[in-house]
C-alpha cells in the first residue's frame, strides 16, 4: 500500500503563479495573503492528511460501516481522527468570523478539501456534507437559527447533513412527498423517508444537523412546493428527536462512509424548523448544491491524485521486461514507452482539472465581495469543473488499474478501492448528465451565451500573450489551443442559433458540447501554467526540473488531450439527430 504525499509543489505554483493570490481580497485580520502565508496552513494541513486520513483509508475499506438499534459505529480511527480534525480548527477555514470561522478565501480552503479527499474520501465526505449544511442556514436561516446553529457546525462539534432525495423521487425532486404539518409553537412535525444521506448518522459528533426537504399541507405540486425544514437529531433538552437511520447502503465504493436510509416520524413526527420561507425549499437547496458541486469536482481531482500516486510508485518498482535498447537490462514499468504515456495521461489531467478547479474557487471569493463578472463565471465552470473532474476520475483511477495490471484487479494493492471509490462521483450532487443540460440551458442559453463567450474570449487573450513565447514545447499547445478555441466558438455558435427551439437537438448535444468546453478551459489553464514555467525559467528563479516538467505537461496535454476537443465540438453540432432518431 502506498503512502500518500499532499502534492504541495504543485498548489503553492498554481496558487502563486497560475491562480494569483493577488487577486484575492485582503483578510479583515491577516491583510494580503502571500504565499508565506499560506504555506503555514498548508504544511500542518499535509502532515494531518498524511499521518492520520492516509493510513485509515484502506482499514475503513475492509471495515465499512456497522448499524445497530440506529446506531451507527464508525470504522477503526475514524472517530479520533475527526476528533484531531475538529480540534485542529480544520472545518471553520472557509466559513465567515461572526460564528468563529478563520474567514480565510475558498482559493486556500480547496487546497485543504483537497488533502482531505486524497487521503481519505469516505472521511472528507463528513465536512463536505457539513459545509452545505452551513452555506444554507448562513444564506437564508433567521437569526436566531444562524445564532444556534453556526457557531457548532462551523467548529465541527456539530456536523450537518442534505435530505434531499426519497425513493420514489431519484434526481426528480418534484416528487418528494415528505410531509411537514404546521404547529401551534411554530415548528413543524416532519414524516417521511430520505435515502442516500451521506453520513446521516454516525459517531464522530455530539449532534446531526439534518436539511429536509419536505411539504406543508397547502403547499403546490412540483418543485414549487418544496420548503426546506433544519431538524436536529439530538433537541435542546438533550431528548433523541424522532428520526432514526434503518439502514445503511452496501456500496461499490466510499464503504467508511454511511449512506443511510433515514425515517422521520416514525413515533408521532419529527420536530423541525422552517428555513426562510413556505415553498422556497428548491432554491434554498441549490445554496447547499453549487458549491457542493465545486467540491465533488474536485474530490474527482483528489482521487484521481491519489490513483496517480499509487500507480506511479507501483510502476517505478515493479521491474517486468528489458529495455529496447538493451535486452540484458531488466527495468521498472515504469521506463516502457507505454506505462509512461498512462502515467502522463493520469498526471496531466490532474494538472489541468485542478487548476481549473482553484480557478473557480478564486472566483467564488471574488463573486463574494459582490464581484458579478466573477459570478457568472462561477455559474458557468461549477457544472464544468464537476463532470470534467469526476469523469477524469474515473479515467483516471482506471488507468492506474490497468498499470498494476493483474495485480491491479487483485484488492489488497489497492489500486481498486480508489476506481470504486471514484464511480460515484458523476452520480452524486446531479448526474454529469444534468450538469450537462444545466451548462447548455441555464449558463448558456439563458444570458444568450455572454458568461460563455466572455471565457472563450479570456482564452483568446491567453493565446495572444503566447504569440511572444519561443518556447517549442508552448507553441505546441498555442496551435492546438487555437484549433480547439475555434472549434469550440463554433459549437456555442451552433447551440445558440438552436436555441430553446431546437431544446431536445441542445439536450442531445448537451455532454458533447461540456466534455469540449471542459478540454479547452483546460488548455487554458495548461497555457498559463506553462507561461508562468517559462517565465520563472528566464529568470533563473525556483526549481529547474519541475518548471520544465510544467512545460512538458503543456506540451503532452496539447498532442495527446486537447485534440479531443475538437471531436467533441463537431459532436455536439453534427450528432443530435442520430441520438433523437433512436427508440427505446
Amino acid at each position: 500500500m502506498s503512502d500518500y504525499h499532499p502534492p504541495l509543489a504543485d498548489m503553492r505554483f498554481l496558487l502563486n503563479s497560475v491562480i494569483g493570490l493577488e487577486k484575492l481580497p485582503e483578510h479583515p485580520d491577516l491583510g494580503a495573503l502571500d504565499i508565506d502565508m499560506i504555506d503555514s496552513v498548508l504544511t500542518p494541513a499535509a502532515k494531518l492528511a498524511s499521518e492520520v486520513l492516509a493510513p485509515i483509508n484502506w482499514t475503513g475499506d475492509e471495515q465499512g460501516t456497522k448499524l445497530k438499534d440506529g446506531v451507527v459505529t464508525t470504522a477503526e480511527g475514524f472517530k479520533e481522527a475527526y476528533a484531531q480534525y475538529r480540534d485542529g480548527g480544520w472545518n471553520a477555514v472557509p466559513f465567515g468570523t461572526e460564528h468563529g470561522g478563520q474567514g480565510l478565501p475558498w482559493l486556500i480552503a480547496f487546497p485543504l478539501q483537497e488533502m482531505w479527499q486524497s487521503a481519505n474520501m469516505s472521511f472528507g465526505l463528513c465536512p463536505l456534507l457539513n459545509q452545505g449544511a452551513i452555506e444554507a442556514i448562513e444564506a437564508h436561516g433567521s437569526d436566531e437559527q444562524k445564532e444556534k446553529y453556526l457557531e457548532k457546525l462551523i467548529s465541527g462539534e456539530w456536523t450537518g447533513t442534505m435530505n434531499l432525495t426519497e425513493p420514489q423521487a431519484g434526481s426528480d425532486l418534484s416528487a418528494v412527498r415528505s410531509k411537514a404539518e404546521p404547529q401551534d409553537d411554530g415548528s413543524y412535525k416532519i414524516f417521511g423517508q430520505k435515502i442516500y444521506i451521506t453520513y446521516g448518522e454516525h459517531d464522530m459528533a455530539e449532534n446531526i444537523i439534518h436539511l429536509v426537504l419536505a411539504r406543508t399541507p397547502d403547499a403546490p405540486e412540483g418543485v414549487k412546493g418544496i420548503s426546506l425544514f433544519i431538524v436536529p437529531k439530538i433537541m435542546d433538552d438533550g431528548s433523541r428527536n424522532d428520526v432514526i437511520c434503518t439502514g445503511i447502503e452496501h456500496k461499490l465504493g466510499i464503504h467508511a462512509s454511511p449512506t443511510c436510509t433515514m425515517q422521520f416520524g416514525d413515533e408521532g413526527g419529527a420536530i423541525g424548523y422552517l428555513v426562510g420561507q413556505e415553498n422556497e425549499g428548491l432554491k434554498y437547496m441549490f445554496t447547499m448544491m453549487n458549491n457542493a458541486r465545486l467540491s465533488v469536482g474536485l474530490q474527482g481531482v483528489a482521487i484521481a491524485d491519489r490513483a496517480y500516486q499509487h500507480a506511479l510508485a507501483y510502476a517505478q518498482e515493479r521491474e517486468q521486461g528489458t529495455a529496447l535498447t538493451d535486452k540484458s537490462v531488466r527495468v521498472p514499468i515504469a521506463k516502457h514507452a507505454d506505462v509512461k504515456r498512462m502515467l502522463m495521461l493520469m498526471k496531466v489531467n490532474i494538472e489541468a482539472l485542478r487548476g481549473l478547479t482553484y480557478e473557480a474557487a478564486l472566483n467564488l471569493d471574488l463573486a463574494g465581495q459582490g464581484d458579478e463578472a466573477a459570478q457568472a463565471r462561477v455559474d458557468l465552470l461549477t457544472p464544468i469543473v464537476k463532470s470534467c473532474g469526476t469523469d477524469m476520475a474515473v479515467e483516471v483511477t482506471s488507468i492506474g488499474v490497468q498499470i498494476h495490471g493483474g495485480m491491479g484487479f487483485v484488492e489488497e494493492t489497492g489500486a481498486a478501492q480508489h476506481y470504486r471509490d471514484a464511480r460515484i462521483l458523476p452520480i452524486y450532487e446531479g448526474t454529469n448528465g444534468i450538469q450537462a443540460m444545466d451548462l447548455i440551458f441555464r449558463k448558456t442559453l439563458r444570458d444568450q451565451g455572454a458568461a460563455a463567450q466572455d471565457f472563450l474570449r479570456d482564452i483568446e487573450t491567453v493565446l495572444g500573450d503566447l504569440d511572444s513565447v519561443a518556447n517549442p514545447q508552448i507553441l505546441k499547445l498555442r496551435h492546438a489551443l487555437d484549433e480547439a478555441l475555434q472549434s469550440m466558438n463554433n459549437a456555442t455558435a451552433s447551440i445558440l442559433k438552436e436555441g430553446m427551439a431546437g431544446a431536445e437537438n441542445c439536450a442531445a448535444s448537451s455532454v458533447p458540447y461540456l466534455r469540449a468546453f471542459g478540454l479547452v478551459a483546460g488548455g487554458y489553464i495548461m497555457a498559463k501554467s506553462a507561461m508562468a514555467a517559462n517565465k520563472d525559467l528566464e529568470f533563473g528563479q525556483g526549481d529547474e526540473g519541475f518548471l520544465k516538467d510544467k512545460i512538458n505537461s503543456a506540451e503532452f496535454y496539447a498532442t495527446h488531450i486537447l485534440p479531443h476537443a475538437n471531436a467533441f465540438a463537431k459532436t455536439s453540432m453534427d450528432g443530435a439527430q442520430s441520438v433523437l432518431n433512436s427508440d427505446f
